[in-house]
């Protein structure tokens, strides 16, 4: 199973993440720890990242990009299933990242989408940053996160959804209910991942699910 996740910030994107691979027992390729990971290690990427951030700039997309193929490699050698967190954070990455699955026959299998309303994401971020003593997370930081989140997104969510691949969960529940809804939908898909041809496949949205069985949210 290979997929990648699509989700703002506070949406749970880690916990789901460590979920899936821990389920389907695949790599959990994250890039912020890959980032990490190869500052520590001080490898070739690694100081290539270290001198974008001494001073002060983002890691261009290539360094990311370098890091994911090369851990995707490595999750071919390993049984060919991954879960992707972290990228794409644009349009132009997910383009180039699907390039790079295509050359590797690694392409993803689902792009899962976690959505959630921005007052809960709000409220949830500002409990992170009391919680982890982030000071510099303030409510206006946080907006315009998400504003940019929305900005960058949609276009990333409208292609993948075009391209069939699209699995949009309702997030704003707790992560149990959360986490065992996504596994019951990306079981669904890998029985069909053989079988439906990918010109064939279609957008899935379950997040009217919940409504639709007379859930209610406390």
């Amino acid at each position: 199973m290979r997929v990648l996740m699509i989700a703002p910030p506070g949406a749970g994107k880690g916990t789901q993440g460590a979920l899936i691979a821990a389920h389907f027992d695949i790599p959990h390729i994250a890039t912020g720890e890959l980032l990490r990971h190869h500052v520590a290690r001080d490898t070739e990427l690694g100081r290539a990242v270290r001198r974008h951030l001494d001073r002060g700039e983002l890691v261009p997309d290539q360094i990311v990009l370098d890091m994911v193929t090369e851990a995707m490699i490595a999750a071919k050698a390993a049984g060919g299933g991954y879960v992707l967190d972290g990228i794409p954070r644009n349009l132009s990455q997910a383009r180039q990242l699907y390039q790079i699955g295509r050359e590797l026959d690694m392409t993803a299998d689902v792009a899962l989408h976690l959505q959630a309303g921005d007052d809960e994401l709000m409220r949830r971020l500002l409990a992170r940053a009391v919680l982890e003593h982030r000071s510099d997370d303030t409510e206006d930081v946080i907006a315009r996160r998400l504003a940019l989140y929305h900005e960058v997104t949609a276009p990333i969510v409208d292609w993948y959804g075009e391209r069939g691949i699209l699995v949009s969960v309702d997030a704003m529940r707790p992560a149990e209910q959360v986490g065992r809804e996504i596994l019951a939908a990306l079981e669904v898909m890998r029985a069909l991942v053989d079988h439906v041809p990918p010109e064939a496949r279609r957008a899935i949205d379950l997040t009217s699910l919940g409504v639709a069985f007379g859930e209610v949210r406390g």
